[in-house]
């Protein structure tokens, strides 16, 4: 792994290209500074799938209802908890492509989709500020389903950059969703069915990407002729949260599913990540126990004094401080001198381990986030009192 560089748009669509002259296999990992984290996947110089992001459920959703809306994700015997690994979203598509739902014309223009769509909002971000990237040339992602024309794909997408910048939209993400702020005024200034329009598709939920996916028709100019009403401050843009996937459960472990009717036990969790913050309360939450996500990592020991949970998951590298900082900070606190609390790693380093045990953590879980060993961590910490049918395991 290589040491994370700064770059801006110029040195970021530089350093693509020269990936692919170089014929790059492995990983750009790319955070900008609104801490919006990216992942490109490289094979023999060619990009294979790009992930992360704000949306990445919202993106994934998008392009499967305009490419194959006939596909069930329900009836998929596709383990939820697969959600925790880094190309979730690839493997996906691979599992679809395998059990023949998918074509592979299908899933080359999703792939396709994807990186473009990735792409424009790294050259955005990278336009107002610098990016950290980061190359992970350790990290190969098994035989690739496309290999996309990376030249062409990244020429289109500076391209829709450009158009976008010169539309005045530059400041305007694709995905903030548009919501109606003065709709009176409005009703008189637009037809009768632009106005039904307004109603049904502003209101706050769909991104403008997901607005474009629903009537059929180009982002940019639905953008720009929403542009005037935007700066009149009768449409407001608005932050809206991932729309997670609800696959099918059919899959999940057998273990311990008996830890279930004490809805007094409180597990929290400290991670700046909401996907994995909404993986591994799914599993608390379906297991009969409460669960508190706090992702402000400079108010966890706060929010952790003020709510006492009965356990403690800490990721091990959050921005500002880290599991280290707040463990021994609990443990300097009399009422959590016994807290079961673990540390999320993504490394297996006997330094990281050592340093955990000196700070006070009681054990480790290794990322990604997998059902069976958090099902065996809550048996394992929390009072054997709370769950039913324990002896029988």
């Amino acid at each position: 792994m290589d040491c994370p560089q700064q770059m801006n748009v110029k040195n970021l669509l530089l350093e693509f290209l020269h990936f692919n002259q170089t014929q790059y296999s492995g990983a750009l990992d790319i955070t900008t500074s609104y801490r919006h984290k990216f992942r490109i996947y490289y094979h023999q110089g060619s990009i294979i799938w790009a992930t992360g992001g704000i949306h990445p459920h919202r993106r994934l959703r998008r392009h499967m209802a305009q490419n194959f809306p006939q596909v069930d994700l329900q009836s998929l015997q596709w383990r939820w908890q697969n959600l925790s690994i880094n190309n979730w979203d690839y493997q996906l598509l691979s599992t679809l492509h395998q059990m023949q739902k998918i074509e592979w014309s299908q899933v080359n223009t999703i792939v396709e989709n994807t990186v473009t769509e990735i792409l424009f909002d790294i050259i955005q971000q990278a336009h107002c500020t610098h990016v950290l990237c980061d190359r992970r040339s350790e990290v190969v992602l098994d035989a690739p389903i496309i290999l996309t024309n990376t030249e062409i794909i990244l020429r289109r997408t500076y391209q829709l950059w450009q158009n976008w910048a010169k539309a005045d939209l530059a400041t305007i993400s694709p995905n903030l969703a548009p919501s109606l702020n003065q709709p009176e005024q409005l009703q008189y200034q637009v037809s009768q069915s632009v106005y039904k329009s307004f109603i049904n598709l502003l209101n706050g939920n769909y991104t403008l990407r997901d607005i474009a996916i629903k009537i059929k028709q180009d982002i940019l100019p639905i953008t720009r002729y929403l542009l005037p009403h935007i700066n009149q401050g009768k449409i407001q843009l608005k932050e809206v949260k991932d729309w997670y996937l609800n696959l099918s459960n059919n899959a999940t472990t057998s273990v311990d599913k008996s830890l279930i009717q004490n809805r007094n036990r409180l597990v929290a969790y400290v991670d700046d990540s909401p996907q994995l913050g909404q993986i591994l309360g799914k599993i608390i939450i379906d297991n009969g126990l409460r669960f508190l996500h706090i992702q402000d990592s400079t108010q966890a020991l706060v929010n952790l004094i003020e709510q006492k949970p009965d356990l403690i998951f800490l990721d091990l590298m959050m921005p500002c401080t880290s599991g280290y900082e707040i463990c021994a900070q609990l443990r300097k606190i009399s009422f959590f001198a016994n807290t079961p609390i673990i540390i999320l790693t993504g490394s297996n380093g006997i330094f990281d381990r050592t340093r955990a045990k000196v700070v006070g953590s009681t054990d480790f879980l290794n990322k990604p986030i997998v059902v069976e060993q958090v099902m065996i961590m809550l048996n394992k910490y929390l009072p054997v009192q709370s769950f039913a049918n324990l002896s029988k395991l």
